[in-house]
């Protein structure tokens, strides 16, 4: 999985905390490829969809991202929305936090962040394995992503994978991730994530060691 380039990375983009119209890395998704609209990739990871696109849509796959680059604000949004939605708002303190972590990261902790990671056609289980369309995508996607570069980062929990739930709909272009993953690692500390409710539980619950690293051990 490693590039014999190295990469440099900010804080600011390890963390989304930049405006991706704005930045020279990332690309605004065509339409064509999207059920969104104004959202974007890192070039890099766009153009390896493409190739994985068409090519599915040889096989009679259609593949649409549902979600991409989502900067801190976004997640900071989805976050807060949880933080005191009725189905969490029984737990308390990291026990909530915990709970909104079985599927959506803290803000500052999304590898979404970084323009690398996409969110395909639906966003639940029952999709890819009682639907005969998700059923279809997912054999292809688990056949033939990892030669575009595409890797199911959140896979079964089985062999001791930590972190997030299972998440088949979640595929993220290794090629730089892993980069980021190794930039992530060195240069964000605790004391950076911060500024959303419940950020104090961020380190009690692990999320840098067992949510950002909370990968396919095959991937790191």
């Amino acid at each position: 999985m490693n590039q014999s380039e190295t990469i440099e990375f900010t804080n600011e983009e390890l963390l989304g905390q930049i405006n991706y119209a704005v930045n020279s890395s990332f690309t605004v998704i065509p339409a064509e490829y999207t059920s969104k609209s104004k959202v974007y990739l890192r070039t890099e990871t766009l153009d390896a969809f493409k190739k994985m696109f068409y090519s599915a849509k040889e096989c009679g796959v259609d593949l649409t991202i549902i979600s991409a680059a989502r900067n801190f604000d976004y997640q900071k949004g989805i976050w807060e929305r949880k933080w005191k939605d009725g189905k969490y708002i029984k737990h308390f303190g990291a026990d909530r936090a915990k709970a909104i972590m079985r599927y959506s990261s803290m803000p500052g902790t999304s590898r979404h962040h970084w323009g690398t990671d996409i969110d395909i056609n639906e966003l639940n289980d029952s999709y890819f394995t009682s639907t005969s369309e998700g059923k279809k995508v997912y054999e292809w996607l688990t056949t033939h992503a990892n030669s575009f570069g595409f890797y199911q980062t959140y896979t079964s929990k089985e062999n001791g994978r930590t972190g997030y739930e299972e998440e088949k709909w979640h595929w993220s272009y290794m090629p730089i991730a892993t980069q980021l993953l190794k930039s992530y690692n060195e240069q964000i500390s605790y004391k950076e994530i911060t500024n959303f409710n419940g950020h104090e539980s961020a380190e009690p619950l692990g999320a840098v060691e067992l949510y950002v690293n909370g990968i396919d051990t095959n991937l790191k």
